[in-house]
Order: C-alpha cells, then structure tokens, then sequence
C-alpha cells in the first residue's frame, strides 16, 4: 500500500518533537494550569474561613498545617499562581484590546509575566513575613 502510486501520503500533524519550546506556549500552559491551582486552592481559602468562624482551636489547627514546611510551599506556590495567573491574565487585556501582538513584544510580556509574577510573590511574602515579627 505504502508503494501505491494513487495513495498519497499524508503530511504528520504538528507535534511536541516537531516544535520547539517558546516563552509563548509556556506561558499559556502556566497559565491554564495556574487556574486549576487557584481553583484547588480555593478549598484552602474555604477551609481558613471556615476554621476562622469555629473558633481559636479550629484556627490554630489550620495555622499549624499552614506553617509547617509542606503548607508553606502549598501557600507559596497557590501565591505564585495568583500573582502569575494575575499578571498573564492582564497581558492577554491587553492583547484583547489590540497591543502587544508584535512577536518581540509578545516575548517580551510573555517574559514579564513570568519574572513579574515571581519578582510580586517574593515581594508578598517578604511584608507577609515582616508584618508576621512586627505583630508577634
């Protein structure tokens, strides 16, 4: 069949071996999985209301889990996603109203959106943590 002068063959469709890696497909795979992050972390936000409005003994057992070293990165990296998943999503505004679809200014953003958002999260917890000392 592959020898069949009237069967042509087919072209491959584009795929991950085919293509190389961008700034630009990055950014949009973080940006859909950030939003899976910040719908999980949601329930977080839930259960610290939650815990909040039962009382001192159902605030101090959620603190405990948020201060131990796996909910410091489990609130770190739900941070991070907030500030990327904010900062990505205010590019694509603007895009929506018609700028930044030169491909040297969509690299560009697509790159500030990424350094941003980590450069804004360490921003947060360096005055989350400074405002921790100043009140304890």
């Amino acid at each position: 069949m592959a020898n069949d002068p009237r069967v042509r063959e087919r072209p491959l469709s584009p795929h991950m071996q085919i293509y190389s890696w961008q700034v630009q497909m990055v950014t949009s795979i973080l940006h859909r999985g950030t939003g899976i992050v910040l719908t999980l972390g949601s329930l977080l936000v839930v259960w610290a209301l939650v815990a909040l409005a039962a009382g001192p003994e159902s605030w101090s057992t959620f603190t405990a889990c948020a201060r131990s070293p796996l909910g410091f990165l489990v609130l770190f990296g739900w941070s991070w996603s907030l500030a990327y998943h904010l900062l990505n999503g205010i590019r694509h505004l603007v895009q929506d109203a018609g700028y930044g679809y030169r491909i040297e200014a969509f690299v560009r953003s697509s790159w500030i959106s990424v350094f941003g958002s980590l450069v804004l999260t360490v921003i947060i917890w360096v005055l989350a943590m400074m405002a921790q000392r100043g009140g304890a």
